[in-house]
């Protein structure tokens, strides 16, 4: 069972692409074994992403590994014809990284502003906004999916496509997957729960190097969790070395010069400095100056997408609009299976009866006024469905949906819409984040779920199969989040000091604050970086990119780029086209266990701490949480990342030479 030839590439005039399940020869798909894993894997999944996103700032995508885990459970239990069943699978877990990337990007920051959210508002704004994320995006299914097929790559949803086929074939690839998690599950653990060596490594732990951290505020800092390391494999070198240029930019240009020409003043500079420059580190400039130009081009570039796609939303509402006046309903009477959506009158109903749950949600549950509610769901609906198709866009073209930065774009709208009506303060900052919430788990639910349909296209699974159960796999999701969100909030707290700094949520705090508080934001650094964003475009570099390493710590960049790094020398490992495919493959399987493996361990590690495990008599001469803070700690970190890094290009190469 193979792809067919004409799979990645654009048909010819009267060719037609017939996908690996024949249209008139269905397997099944929805059974109580797909439904039962795909529900499994979302909760769990669900919980290793937040703890992950809210560490790094980066959510990995939960599609490769739960499709080899997919894959692996239907060998191991020898169940037959399973591929369409495993694509069910696939997407109802999949949901957990899309709904998480709502919740953390947001959420936190509620907490880091020492205000209050409960379960349910957790719970409710990851929900609709779910829900938004699909219907928005079934009306564009057909414009992305088929009539632009073999034009956009495509590239996460080709890697998952590529693992449940060679599912078929037997359950090698989920042993290699399984020994990586293992591998980089362990490694974890013991760092997160026992403490045995240092999370980060910097220059200052080199003798000959602290000078400069402390005389011209140059450090380099390195983030040694395996999960980090497989995420840069799986990005790969072109954008993780965008992404490190930006934090190269930020903290070995702008954090110098900052400091350079500041030290010598006897004031405060900025309203959103509160000490003076000589006093302050280098994490310390960067989280006062530095970030907040990374955050103004990280806005300009989601405007940027914005006018991209504006040819993109015209043609696909063209193309619904015509099926629904042409009595087809966007395929749903067509006896082609692989033509059936939700019909656009269901759609459209399910689109008013979420929106006006959003509104009682907004008005009982946020704002508690009614022209306060009915400007906050203005918001959320135009701003959501302009960005659906950035967001299934820049996911067709790169596989990284920049929801982050079109979510900062809503929070400073949201806003300044919000104090011109006289909502601010306290109120008003919980209300623009719920908001924000709203749209980025919209956002962020669309980019995935093109991902889902472009797979079941490939594949041969009914679309409005998988479009029905996505709403299943997204309440499971939303649920799962606002439990952990909660329980690492009473764990570890988030935001700079604590163990997971929320980078996102940091950030959205950092604007809202001012703008909600009738304090002046710093607008001069947004400025500087719009124009850094309208600079990259001109000259091609992709500004989205470089703008999150301008804002995201260092440390969190790093081990992205030597990542990325490997995955570029296991490309350049042979000359043979077959071997480099396997190698690389191979890699990608050890890299998504890794991030699996490591991020379930920190969950795990969390739930202890939480449930006070570190305090049993025999546990804690095992924990040596202060060594792990002294040179020797970081000493010993960076030697075992070097060897893990080794690991994962040395396994990645014992594909033989073919």
């Amino acid at each position: 069972m193979t792809l067919p030839e004409n799979a990645y590439r654009p048909l010819k005039p009267g060719e037609e692409y017939k996908p690996v399940v024949p249209v008139d020869k269905p397997l099944r798909e929805v059974t109580l074994y797909s439904l039962l894993w795909g529900l499994f894997y979302a909760a769990i999944f669900s919980a290793a992403a937040a703890y992950l996103g809210l560490k790094i700032g980066q959510v990995f995508e939960a599609a490769i590994p739960i499709a080899i885990l997919a894959v692996g459970t239907s060998v191991f239990t020898r169940r037959k014809n399973a591929l369409s069943e495993n694509v069910i699978i696939q997407s109802i877990g999949a949901a957990s990284g899309v709904v998480v990337a709502g919740a953390i990007f947001t959420i936190p920051a509620i907490y880091i502003l020492d205000l209050d959210a409960g379960f349910f508002q957790i719970f409710l704004a990851s929900l609709f906004g779910g829900f938004l994320g699909i219907l928005f995006l079934i009306p564009f299914r057909k414009y992305f999916v088929q009539e632009m097929h073999g034009q956009f790559p495509f590239p996460e949803a080709t890697a998952t496509t590529e693992v449940l086929i060679a599912g078929e074939a037997g359950g090698e690839q989920a042993k290699i997957l399984l020994k990586a998690m293992l591998f980089g599950g362990i490694y974890n653990f013991f760092m997160a729960t026992f403490h045995w060596w240092s999370e980060v490594f910097e220059t200052r732990a080199i003798p000959f190097m602290r000078g400069l951290a402390d005389d011209a505020r140059l450090v380099f800092r390195l983030n040694v969790d395996a999960a980090i390391l497989g995420l840069g494999y799986i990005v790969g070198l072109k954008y993780a070395a965008i992404i490190a240029a930006g934090s190269f930019v930020s903290w070995f240009v702008f954090i110098p010069l900052v400091h350079y020409f500041g030290q010598h003043l006897a004031i405060t500079v900025g309203s959103t400095a509160t000490a003076l420059i000589a006093d302050m580190s280098a994490e310390e400039i960067f989280s006062t100056y530095v970030r907040h130009i990374g955050i103004g081009g990280i806005a300009c570039a989601g405007i940027i997408g914005i006018l991209k796609s504006s040819g993109i939303i015209a043609g696909a509402m063209k193309l619904a609009w015509n099926e629904i006046i042409g009595g087809k309903a966007l395929g749903h009477e067509t006896k082609n299976r692989m033509q059936k959506d939700l019909s656009m009158g269901r759609v459209g109903a399910m689109i008013l009866f979420t929106i006006l749950a959003i509104f009682i949600f907004f008005q009982f549950g946020v704002v508690h006024n009614l022209w306060h509610a009915v400007v906050g769901l203005l918001i959320v609906v135009v701003i959501a469905f302009l960005f659906t198709t950035v967001a299934a866009r820049a996911i067709a073209i790169v596989g990284t949906n920049p929801v982050s930065g079109m979510t900062l774009m809503t929070l400073i709208i949201s806003s300044v819409i919000l104090v011109k009506v006289g909502l601010t303060g306290s109120t008003g900052m919980v209300s623009a984040l719920i908001i924000g919430g709203v749209v980025c788990t919209a956002l962020s639910m669309a980019g995935g779920f093109i991902t889902d349909l472009k797979i079941g296209y490939w594949l041969g699974t009914t679309p409005v199969t998988q479009q029905k159960y996505k709403f299943l796999g997204t309440l499971v999701a939303a649920a799962s989040v606002g439990l952990v969100i909660m329980m690492l909030n009473e764990t570890f707290g988030f935001g700079p000091g604590s163990q997971l700094t929320a980078p996102q949520a940091n950030a959205m705090a950092a604007v809202i604050k001012p703008l909600m508080s009738n304090q002046p934001a710093p607008w001069m650094l947004y400025v500087v970086g719009v124009m850094f964003a309208l600079i990259l475009e001109m000259i091609g570099v992709p500004p989205l990119a470089f703008a999150l390493g301008m804002y995201l710590p260092l440390e969190l960049n790093t081990p992205i780029l030597i990542g990325g790094l490997i995955a570029h020398f296991v490309a350049k490992s042979s000359r043979k086209e077959e071997t480099i495919k396997q190698r690389k493959e191979r890699g990608t399987l050890i890299a998504s266990g890794f991030i699996a493996g490591g991020a379930i361990m920190g969950v795990l590690s969390a739930f202890l701490k939480y449930v006070k495990f570190d305090q049993l008599g025999f546990i804690q001469p095992l924990i040596t949480e202060h060594w792990a803070e002294t040179l020797g700690g970081e000493r010993v970190a960076i030697v075992l990342f070097i060897l893990l890094a080794i690991y994962m290009y040395w396994d990645s190469k014992r594909v033989k030479e073919s």
